[in-house]
C-alpha cells in the first residue's frame, strides 16, 4: 500500500511544541493550501486547511525555524485518528505526519518585498538527490 503526501502551503499559526511521555518532541501546525479554478469565465479560489504533525529531530528543527506565514513543502503520510465523543458519536480527523519539510519562503515583511527563496540548508528531512540526473532517464 502507498500512503504519500506532498503539499505546499503557508503556516496559518505558529507551531505548537509538546512532548510525549518518552520525552520525544512533537510539533504541530496548520497550513493553508489555495486552489484556483475557473467556473464558466470567472476565476474562483478555495482554501483548504491541513493539520501537520512531526516527531523527534524533525520536530525540534521545525519548532525553532517556523512561524506563521512561512511557505513550506511538506512530504509525509496521512494519518486518521478515530474516537467517540462525549455524546457517543463517532468522530475522525485526518492529518499529515511530516517526514520532511522544506522552507520555500519566509513571511512577508510590511511593505513590498521580493520573494526570498531560502538556501538549501533550510531543508529538513529531504534526501540529498533521490534520482540521478545523469541522462535524465527514469530509473525504471
Amino acid at each position: 500500500m502507498l500512503n504519500k503526501v506532498l503539499i505546499i502551503g503557508n503556516l496559518v499559526r505558529d507551531p505548537i511544541i509538546n512532548y510525549l511521555p518518552s520525552g520525544m518532541q512533537v510539533v504541530e501546525f496548520s497550513i493553508a493550501y489555495n486552489r484556483n479554478f475557473k467556473v464558466n469565465e470567472e476565476w474562483r479560489e478555495e482554501t483548504h486547511y491541513f493539520d501537520v504533525r512531526a516527531y523527534g529531530k524533525l520536530a525540534e528543527d521545525l519548532g525553532t525555524r517556523l512561524s506563521k506565514g512561512y511557505m513550506v513543502v511538506i512530504e509525509g503520510r496521512l494519518r486518521q485518528d478515530r474516537w467517540t465523543d462525549k455524546e457517543g458519536k463517532p468522530r475522525s480527523k485526518v492529518m499529515i505526519v511530516a517526514s520532511a519539510v522544506r522552507i520555500i519562503r519566509k513571511p512577508r515583511a510590511e511593505g513590498p518585498i521580493e520573494e526570498e527563496v531560502l538556501p538549501e540548508d533550510t531543508e529538513v528531512g529531504f534526501e540529498e538527490k533521490p534520482f540521478s540526473s545523469e541522462e535524465d532517464e527514469l530509473p525504471f
